[in-house]
């Protein structure tokens, strides 16, 4: 597996010619749909990037229900259906539209994004609408192939995926069809193991989330959300929709960013995008060791649509958000510095507290929303040792928990990513606390 800095020349492999847009006199407003369990703050970085190349007719959706269906076609609760997210996706195209006046759009789809993307164009008369299709890391082929659950959306021999993949071609006249992946995707991988099975054949390879028709672009090394988020995809997602390369990566600051959100819902162990009314938000500015500095910037009580903000920065201010949510712990989100303004930077409750953490008396996690770290590819070090529990090979950890002894609690903990540095503060779970230090980048 190659380090990220010395990723290779891409390869475009098209399978078949690929579908050209109908003209269209000035580029597409674009819509951007997040993947499985997922929300829209994980294209910040993406919309931020199109920006300063000078593209500003962007959007990305929140689907209420962001999970998917144990079996597609049996209800559950806080979970949805495919059915349920094209219908979604179609409302959310026409809204766009309208807003806009532009007569199509581009849709962008992460993951399982690229699904209701794929069933809306081609199925559900989408391609008027649709000028590119841009799909990233999608398990076209399913993430397994196996007699087993077979009413899983993401098995090849679901009713969904058959109807999806059973023409002669993946795509539609008309609307123009981008694939990005990789062969360091965990879904997209011929042994079991990520899904459960270890040893088993998945009958699914790297190939797998390419699409017969459409323009097909790998980038070796990249994982499974770098597909999607990093900056050599922005740059592959901007070429294919805009037309011409894009003339920066960076993302120069702002003088006072202005940052707004969500807090949204965790349900019964599922996450929603359904917005949280009543929780205790409170943000403060804190030095390189993760201390507060000062009073709140802001602190406020969530009402029905869950806004925690807005709130004025500074681009290289660091960021504490202790957010108290009905029924979940208290959480104390640490974040580097944000360079550019954002809305959608949505935030949850924290994920069930491990044994091991309440074994331990102290909680602290470092995630990585917008990627995976992978060892050797990523020098990813946790409070001073290397990080627990990565396995070498493919990148498949979002999040690393680091239990503490509750003496800890209140102690700075720094996090190194390659090049990018984070500090927190340790809590105590005997006070219903636990601290996450997030990875804007």
């Amino acid at each position: 597996m190659l380090p990220r800095r010395t990723l290779p020349l891409l390869l475009a492999t098209p399978f078949l010619l690929p579908t050209r847009p109908r003209a269209q006199s000035t580029p597409p407003p674009i819509l951007f749909i997040h993947g499985n369990g997922d929300h829209a703050a994980l294209w910040a970085t993406t919309l931020w990037r199109f920006q300063v190349n000078g593209h500003t007719a962007l959007r990305a959706v929140n689907m209420p229900d962001p999970l998917a269906r144990a079996n597609d076609a049996v209800p559950q609760a806080h979970r949805s259906s495919s059915a349920e997210q094209t219908e979604r996706l179609a409302a959310m195209v026409a809204a766009f539209r309208a807003e806009t006046g532009a007569p199509r759009i581009a849709l962008v789809g992460s993951s399982r994004g690229g699904y209701p993307i794929r069933d809306f164009v081609v199925h559900h008369g989408g391609a008027a609408q649709v000028s590119h299709a841009v799909l990233c890391g999608t398990p076209n082929r399913g993430v397994f192939d196996w007699d087993a659950n077979e009413g899983s959306e993401f098995n090849a021999r679901s009713p969904f995926l058959r109807r999806l993949n059973g023409g002669a071609t993946d795509v539609t006249d008309g609307t123009a069809f981008l694939t990005i992946r990789s062969d360091n995707d965990l879904f997209a991988q011929p042994d079991g193991r990520f899904v459960g099975r270890p040893g088993v054949p998945t009958g699914i390879t790297q190939d797998g989330p390419a699409l017969r028709g459409a323009t097909n672009i790998l980038l070796p090394g990249l994982d499974h959300r770098e597909v999607a988020f990093h900056p050599r995809a922005f740059a592959e997602m901007f070429r294919f929709i805009m037309g011409r390369d894009a003339t920066r990566l960076d993302l120069p600051p702002e003088a006072a960013p202005i940052l707004n959100g969500q807090i949204t819902g965790r349900e019964q162990g599922a996450q929603t995008n359904r917005p949280v009314a009543g929780a205790r938000v409170a943000i403060f500015r804190v030095d390189d060791n993760g201390a507060r500095m000062g009073e709140a910037l802001r602190i406020t009580e969530t009402a029905a649509d869950g806004i925690w903000g807005p709130v004025t920065i500074r681009p290289d201010w660091r960021l504490e958000w202790e957010v108290a949510a009905p029924g979940h712990p208290i959480l104390h989100l640490f974040s580097g510095p944000f360079p550019r303004s954002s809305d959608v930077l949505h935030i949850r409750p924290p994920t069930p507290v491990t044994d091991a953490e309440r074994q331990a008396g102290s909680a602290l996690r470092f995630g990585r929303p917008r990627g995976y770290f992978g060892i050797p590819r990523d020098f990813v070090v946790l409070d001073g040792q290397r990080a627990p529990n990565l396995r070498e090979g493919v990148a498949a950890a979002g999040a690393i928990t680091l239990p503490l002894p509750a003496a800890r609690a209140g102690s700075p903990v720094l996090a190194v990513f390659n090049e990018e540095r984070i500090a927190g503060r340790a809590t105590a779970l005997a006070e219903n606390r636990v601290s996450v230090l997030e990875l804007v980048h």
